[in-house]
């Protein structure tokens, strides 16, 4: 008899608090997207692994729709793979979920503290350095002010192609560019090179920048388990505590160095942006001043600036010429155009770039089908409805770049490299203004403040090495599109091609 009355109550306390969970969530109405059901203690990490996260989101957004729910681990996530669903969400809610998920591997040295990239839009650390960084690289005038450094660079990317194109030996064109973009960065902040393009062994510095975005791109278990934050198992904090260092030193050298000449009064005026840095460092009237640095936050930012504009560029170089080799008839289009204005084997000057809309063409078509970062992930600082759904207040949001650059409901063909579909709209927004079709950059607050350096840049490398060469495959390459995972999708086999002098 006892057993019966205990199955009797136990019946009452469920019914209880099914009610009590019906009637809550019925009130209250929240509903949250549709996605795959959720595993105990794991979520849906299950679903994602296997291949690339963006790969995995796509495809469990063709089953559940342009906006889902998934749970990874302890953490709520919103997927958004639709321009439609995108844009309303950033235009009424961009207040909403303009912060960044916090990452475990950018909290070495507590890097996140002071990074432009991770602090909040509100925070007054974030105001104050994205107006440093107006004010010192990426204001019109600065831009202009810097053209002969990233000529000179492009020269130097010539000139190494050309040796290689007589001794017949392959270029690397992911780590060319790498090594350019670096070269560029370095002789704007420091007016130095920081990489030696002939000196193969000599990969310090680039290999520690590699380091950093692999281990910040990797599947880290503490981001989705809090709890493994001390015993940090994959190492990934550990290492980045190493790398985070070895470039606090290279970049307090040459602030030493720097004071030194200061100090001996060898240097009349500014010549870089660490000179402007350091003299924003000796403002005392914060009042007047509120945007001085201390020499712990000029490290930061260095850090900031070299691994968010290197990789990025070379893999989207690298992705531009793997199409372009594949699309013979489109190569050969930028190549006429070139020739027509520019000359054959001449340079891409920055001034020529108005009057080269098919290298545009290329360019946006290359962003839209291989985006350098294909996953915008922000964080829900409050609740909030979209298109009928409930976001909870601290979830993971996420706009998948890749699902709209391939959205078959709104281009042609999505998976066919075609330069032509842009041709006409060569000031179709890439900034997030218009419809979000394409948003290689971000959108919003948190979009990337170098993208004005990036699209004089890319398209003056692309052209240079299209006029001044043909290319031919290494070996038996057949030229695959595989991607490698990483906070920056590259091409998963480097793009090795045999330039040929004209």
């Amino acid at each position: 008899m006892i057993l019966p009355f205990t199955m009797y109550y136990i019946g009452i306390i469920c019914g209880v608090f099914l009610l009590a969970w019906t009637l809550i969530h019925g009130y209250n109405k929240k509903k949250l997207p549709p996605g795959p059901m959720p595993l105990p203690l794991i979520g849906n990490l299950h679903n994602i692994f296997g291949v690339p996260p963006h790969k995995s989101m796509q495809r469990l957004a063709n089953k559940y729709g342009p906006i889902m729910s998934l749970k990874l681990g302890h953490l709520p996530t919103i997927v958004i793979s639709s321009s439609v669903i995108a844009k309303e969400a950033i235009k009424k809610h961009d207040t909403a979920f303009s912060s960044k998920t916090s990452k475990h591997a950018v909290q070495a040295h507590n890097h996140h503290k002071f990074s432009v990239v991770s602090l909040s839009v509100n925070s007054t650390l974030r105001k104050n350095l994205r107006a440093i960084l107006n004010l010192s690289i990426f204001s019109a005038n600065k831009l202009h002010a810097n053209e002969q450094i990233r000529s000179m660079k492009i020269l130097d990317l010539i000139a190494y192609c050309r040796q290689c194109s007589q001794t017949g030996e392959p270029v690397d064109f992911g780590l060319l560019a790498s090594d350019i973009a670096i070269n560029v960065l370095s002789n704007i902040i420091l007016s130095t090179d920081l990489v030696d393009l002939y000196a193969k062994s000599e990969k310090k510095f680039k290999d520690v920048i590699r380091s950093v975005t692999y281990q910040i791109g990797k599947f880290n278990m503490v981001d989705y388990f809090p709890v493994l934050k001390w015993i940090d198992p994959q190492g990934i904090n550990r290492s980045n505590c190493c790398s985070f260092a070895k470039m606090f030193g290279i970049f307090g050298g040459f602030i030493d160095e720097r004071l030194k000449q200061r100090n001996n009064k060898l240097q009349q005026k500014p010549k870089d942006v660490l000179d402007i840095l350091l003299n924003m460092s000796e403002e005392k009237d914060a009042k007047d001043h509120n945007i001085a640095m201390d020499r712990n936050q000029i490290e930061h930012l260095c850090l900031d600036l070299f691994v968010a504009g290197t990789d990025s560029s070379s893999a989207t170089l690298e992705w531009a010429m793997l199409e372009l080799m594949r699309n013979p008839q489109a190569m050969e289009k930028a190549k006429a155009e070139l020739a027509q204005v520019v000359g054959k084997n001449k340079a891409v000057k920055e001034a020529e770039l108005v009057q080269l809309p098919y290298l545009h063409c290329i360019l946006k078509e290359t962003l839209r089908i291989h985006p350098p970062v294909p996953l915008l992930s922000r964080k829900a600082e409050k609740d909030f409805e979209l298109c009928g759904y409930f976001v909870p207040k601290g979830s993971q949001v996420i706009v998948n770049i890749l699902s709209i650059g391939r959205d078959p409901a709104i281009w042609e063909d999505p998976l066919v490299f075609k330069p032509e579909r842009f041709w006409g709209l060569n000031d179709m927004d890439i900034r997030g203004q218009d419809d979000l079709e394409l948003i290689p950059f971000g959108v919003g607050r948190r979009m990337c403040p170098a993208v004005s350096l990036a699209m004089r840049t890319l398209p003056t490398m692309l052209g240079s090495l299209l006029n001044s060469f043909d290319w031919v495959v290494e070996g038996d390459d057949d030229l695959d599109a595989k991607e490698k995972s990483g906070l920056i999708v590259g091409k998963l086999r480097p793009l090795r091609l045999v330039p040929i002098s004209l």
